[in-house]
């Protein structure tokens, strides 16, 4: 298997928990102990969803330096974002911290997950839909 599907398929490994867990998370009680725990995996996955993803190649649209997308700046913004909602968490912030993470999740696994779904040219459209 080439290096490439690897990444992919690591990367799916991380961000499928990180969508059940962030979905987990927004529809239960908040500052709850497992709360603070699962945010804490949430986190963890979200980053090392997206700095897997600086090493996988676009596959679909205009290149950067002939390997990043577009969908890459989802991946910048999600390191920003993701210490940035943990920083504001810390400083009990829970306003800003809360508008982080739900950005956060709708852009990073919501709008990219359906982008990744139903673009075609895409693994994950290939694997559902060829």
């Amino acid at each position: 298997m080439d290096t490439q599907k690897l990444l992919i398929y690591f990367h799916l490994v991380t961000v499928m928990p990180a969508l059940v867990i962030g979905t987990y998370i927004l529809l239960k009680p908040k500052g709850t102990p497992s709360h603070r725990l699962l945010g804490k995996w949430y986190m963890s996955l979200l980053i090392v969803t997206a700095l897997a993803s600086f090493f996988m190649q676009a596959q679909v649209g205009p290149r950067l330096f002939n390997h990043f997308g577009y969908i890459h700046l989802v991946s910048v913004l999600t390191l920003y974002s993701v210490p940035m909602a943990y920083y504001t968490a810390r400083k009990r912030n829970v306003k800003r911290h809360k508008r982080l993470m739900v950005l956060t999740y709708i852009g990073a696994v919501v709008i990219a997950g359906l982008f990744a779904l139903f673009t075609p040219g895409r693994v994950l459209y290939s694997v559902l839909f060829a």
